[in-house]
C-alpha cells in the first residue's frame, strides 16, 4: 500500500488524485478489518496497514456489509449468540463513523458510507430479531409437544 502511494503521489499525481489508490486502500482495510472482527481480534491501526485515514475509515464502514453477510451465514448455522456479538460490532462501527463530522472532501465520502452502514445494520438487526423469535417459537412448540406427549397415555381404559 505504501509503495502504491509513493509511486503515484509524486510521479503520477493524476493517478493518485483519480482515487485508484484510495479505493485500493479502502478495499484492503475492509478485508483486514472484516477478518479481524470475525476472528474476534483487535482491529489493526491504519498506520500499521499503510493506508490513509479516509480510506481506512471508509473500509471500516464497508466492513459492515461483509459482517452482515457473515451474520446471515452463521444464523443459518444457528449461531445466534455470535451473530449478536457481531451486530454489536456493527453498532460500534456506526457510532464511531457518525462521530466524524468533516467535509466529504477530507473524508473521501465517509458520510455516504456511514449512511449505507446504518441501513445495513438496521436490516441485519431485523433479520437477527426474526431469527431469535423463530428460535424461541420453535422451542416453545417443542416444549408443548413434549407436554402433550407426556399427558397422552398409551393405554386408555375403554
Amino acid at each position: 500500500m505504501r509503495e502504491a502511494r509513493a509511486l503515484t503521489e509524486h510521479a503520477h499525481p493524476e493517478l493518485y488524485a483519480a482515487g485508484f489508490v484510495h479505493d485500493s486502500q479502502k478495499e484492503y482495510a475492509e478485508a483486514v478489518v472484516t477478518f479481524a472482527l470475525i476472528q474476534s481480534e483487535p482491529i489493526p491501526d491504519p498506520d500499521k496497514l499503510g493506508v490513509e485515514y479516509p480510506a481506512f475509515l471508509n473500509g471500516v464502514g464497508e466492513a459492515v456489509g461483509e459482517l452482515r453477510r457473515h451474520i446471515l451465514d452463521i444464523i443459518r448455522e444457528d449461531q445466534v449468540a455470535r451473530s449478536d456479538e457481531l451486530l454489536n460490532a456493527m453498532d460500534d462501527i456506526y457510532y464511531l463513523l457518525v462521530s466524524f463530522d468533516y467535509p466529504d472532501a477530507l473524508t473521501g465520502g465517509l458520510r455516504r458510507t456511514t449512511d449505507a452502514a446504518r441501513a445495513i445494520m438496521e436490516r441485519t438487526r431485523g433479520d437477527l430479531t426474526t431469527a431469535l423469535r423463530q428460535k424461541k417459537l420453535k422451542q416453545a412448540i417443542s416444549d408443548l409437544e413434549e407436554k402433550i406427549a407426556g399427558l397422552a397415555s398409551p393405554t386408555l381404559p375403554l
